[in-house]
């Protein structure tokens, strides 16, 4: 079990922005964190960065701040209530819809945030976004209260946060900077980059089954030929201590392929299958992709991964079949841990395309 912990550890440690790194997506995305911050920049190079409250505040409270690549580009602001438990929900019922917020910055008023209690997310305004970009690189005191109730943003991490945004897309040293400013006009900052267009052939079985392996399939070959390509460290095929070896399941996808699974490791709050594109007589040569697997359907590969047994942070992939094999599709994290909802608060992707 320990061993399974670790690798449940590793594949989070890759796809989320809390796992204690800096790390840039092959597909041209990236995520940073620090302190109470974190950005996640897809591969379009929107960046979206998020900021809650600190470890250990009564109540949980989340801004996110997004901004598209290019000259010239505004940043937007939205704010997020938390409400992840009974007394959260309770609190905010009695505190009326809409929850009707002040928003200060030491002290001095950047005006009212107007909260549904259906969404518990409002838009900030322009004034109010411009306000916190220029306290946040400091040390400052930022409150949304009304009456006795207040929440509190951190700031600890932003100027990091904001400064690794400035530097991904090529803003560092320009007006339009958001943490380090200079003379430079815009011009040469990182121009924006269109969605990636993915074309997905179709399949022939839309679901995986236990009995889709012709007969003919020789299966210690081809346990053979899979284990040869993955390693054990991601996913260990050899025989349970009781019982025979892990089973496969499969799915055809065309007239050679066979897409096949099986369970690769289990921890306490997430498992994770490995995928296999495999010839459907030998030689296999088995194409591995992903051992954080959750689940199969028409052709796409979906994972999805609890940051932690509470539920509040969550990281999920996806990769669809294009007729030669499974592209990354999509990529995405909640956000941190900070109890702020079931699921998680936001979307922070890192890879985002347009399935066709």
């Amino acid at each position: 079990m320990k061993r399974y912990a670790a690798i449940v550890w590793l594949a989070l440690a890759v796809l989320a922005p809390w796992a204690q790194a800096d790390t840039v997506n092959v597909d041209g995305g990236m995520a940073f964190f620090h302190g109470d911050w974190e950005v996640a920049c897809d591969n379009t190079r929107t960046c979206r960065i998020a900021g809650y409250q600190q470890d250990g505040d009564e109540h949980a409270i989340s801004v996110l701040l997004t901004r598209k690549a290019g000259p010239a580009q505004p940043v937007t602001g939205e704010l997020m209530v938390g409400a992840y438990d009974e007394e959260d929900f309770d609190l905010l019922q009695r505190l009326g819809d809409p929850l009707r917020l002040s928003m200060t910055i030491d002290g001095v008023s950047v005006g009212a945030v107007s909260v549904s209690q259906e969404s518990l997310a409002a838009k900030l305004s322009q004034a109010q976004v411009a306000a916190l970009l220029a306290a946040l690189p400091g040390h400052s005191t930022i409150e949304f209260s009304t009456g006795d109730v207040s929440w509190h943003l951190s700031d600890d991490g932003a100027a990091a946060v904001l400064l690794k945004v400035d530097d991904y897309q090529r803003r560092v040293g320009t007006r339009g900077a958001l943490a380090r400013k200079g003379t430079r006009d815009e011009a040469d900052v990182a121009p924006a980059l269109p969605v990636p267009a993915v074309h997905q052939a179709s399949v022939v079985d839309r679901t995986m089954s236990a009995d889709a392996l012709p007969a003919a399939v020789d299966l210690p070959a081809l346990r053979k030929a899979i284990a040869a390509a993955t390693s054990i460290d991601d996913c260990d095929l050899s025989p349970a201590e009781e019982g025979g070896p892990v089973p496969f399941r499969a799915a055809r996808l065309d007239a050679h392929h066979l897409l096949v699974s099986a369970g690769c490791w289990l921890a306490a709050y997430n498992s994770g299958s490995g995928f296999w594109v495999i010839n459907d007589s030998a030689p296999y040569q088995p194409v591995l992709v992903t051992t954080i697997g959750s689940d199969y359907g028409d052709g796409r590969i979906s994972s999805s991964m609890k940051g932690r047994g509470l539920g509040d942070c969550w990281s999920t992939e996806e990769w669809a079949w294009d007729g030669r094999q499974f592209v990354h599709t999509a990529s995405s994290t909640s956000g941190m841990c900070k109890l702020l909802a079931p699921g998680g608060a936001w979307s922070l992707p890192t890879i985002v395309t347009k399935v066709r």
